[in-house]
Formats: C-alpha cells, structure tokens, sequence
C-alpha cells in the first residue's frame, strides 16, 4: 500500500497579511509632490492676495494722517460689536499664519522629494545661464522676505522695533502715520524696507507665473498672458511699496 506523506507547513506570520494603516485623504494626497504643489499655488493665491490689499490700503498714508489711523482702526473694529474688538483681525491674522508655514513646508517637502527622484545633477552650466534668474533665487529671495516680515511685525503692528508703535494720537487713536513715518526717517530702515520689497517682486513674479503650472494650467497659448500677469503684479507691489519709504525720505510724507 502506498503510504501518503503528508508535509507540514509552519506557522504564517501576520506580517504578509497585515496592511499599513492608512492616511487621512487629505494628508495622504498632500505627501505627494501633486499635492504639495496644489498647497503650494493655493497658499501663494492666498499671500498673493493679502500683499496687494494690505498695499492698497496703506496707500491711504498719501491722503493724510487721519485717513491712515481711521483705516487702522476700521481693521481693528471689524464686525464690531458683533465681534469683540480685534477678535476678526487677530483670526485673519492666524489665517494667514497658516497660509504662510504650509506655504514653507511645502517648498521646502518638495524640494526635498525632487532631490531623493534625482539625487544626481544632470544640470550643465549652460542649462544653468538660461534658467530663469526669478527662479534661481526663489529660495534666497524667500528667506529675505521672511525675515522682513518679522521685523514688519516688530517695526509696525508689535512695536518692539519702533518707539511710535502703539502712541494714541490727538483724535484718541493709534497713530499709525506717525509710526509710519518714524520707521522710514531711519535711513537703514528704509532701505532695507526697499531691498525686501524688490526681492519680495522677484519672488512673486516666479510665484505668480508658477501658479498655473502648479494647478496644471499650462499651455504655449497662454504663456505670454502669464508672463504679463506676473509682470504686471509685481511691478504694482514693488513700485506701491517702494514708494512708501521713498516719499518719507523725500519729505512727501511728513
């Protein structure tokens, strides 16, 4: 009779079968270089926008002191007395926080993740002359603008850099116009404030062109109509910026 050998298999582990817990949706996208660019443009809208209106309104300083501090103050009493006083400017403020360090973290993920895909440079010198100068300097240009923000903060909304932050005028409001023009009579000051503001053009006219690419929207047709929208954005900031320490050293504003 034939005698049947049976074999016997050993016990199997959990580790073939057991399935890596998955992500949340949102997060699980946004680890994806897709997903980071998407932030990226999505934030960039968003920085981009609260350039041009805080600009805009600062423009009031060439209407006068009252014009300036009632601006100030309208900002500070936003959906009052629905709201308490500051409570809908301090939430824009945190708004735009988180714009900005999702905006860093992803620059910074993703130029990460592109660097792990090629970890070798195949990039010559001459493909190097031809790139994009805005682009080059994305990375410097971003650092400086951040720190310029810092001391923004510090020089005009905190104080700390800046004796006249935070004084009550005659009409019992804070003079902002005073502190304003306080700032820029500092010559290093101002011309720090006007080397940011230029590198801060350099970074948006990359930004704003790059945005289309971010979300796909990316064809030769359009490209011209890009180039001109980044241009002409970043020309308004820089020269509307600029001209803020300009016209105090100049003693337009005074």
């Amino acid at each position: 009779m034939a005698q049947v050998v049976t074999s016997q298999r050993g016990p199997v582990t959990g580790t073939a079968v057991r399935s890596k817990k998955r992500k949340p949706f949102l997060l699980d996208i946004y680890s994806t270089a897709v997903g980071k660019k998407y932030v990226m443009g999505a934030t960039g809208i968003g920085l981009m926008g609260f350039v041009l209106f805080h600009m805009i309104g600062n423009l009031k300083m060439y209407l006068g002191a009252v014009h300036l501090n009632e601006y100030a103050e309208f900002l500070n009493r936003l959906l009052t007395p629905i709201m308490p006083e500051k409570a809908v400017l301090w939430i824009l403020r945190g708004g735009l926080s988180t714009m900005l360090l999702l905006h860093l973290h992803a620059a910074f993920t993703l130029t990460v993740l592109n660097r792990k895909a090629r970890p070798v440079k195949y990039q010559s010198a001459r493909d190097y002359q031809i790139a994009n100068f805005a682009s080059r300097t994305m990375r410097f240009s971003g650092l400086i603008v951040l720190a310029f923000v810092f001391f923004h903060l510090a020089d005009l909304t905190f104080g700390g850099a800046n004796k006249m932050t935070g004084q009550i005028g005659p009409d019992g409001v804070k003079d902002v116009y005073a502190a304003v023009v306080y700032s820029f009579n500092r010559v290093p000051v101002a011309f720090f404030y006007i080397v940011a503001n230029i590198l801060l053009g350099i970074h948006l006219f990359h930004g704003a062109w790059s945005i289309f690419q971010s979300f796909g929207w990316n064809n030769p047709r359009f490209n011209k109509w890009r180039r001109g929208f980044a241009t002409a954005f970043a020309t308004i900031i820089v020269v509307g910026n600029v001209s803020f320490p300009v016209a105090v050293m100049a003693g337009i504003v005074k």
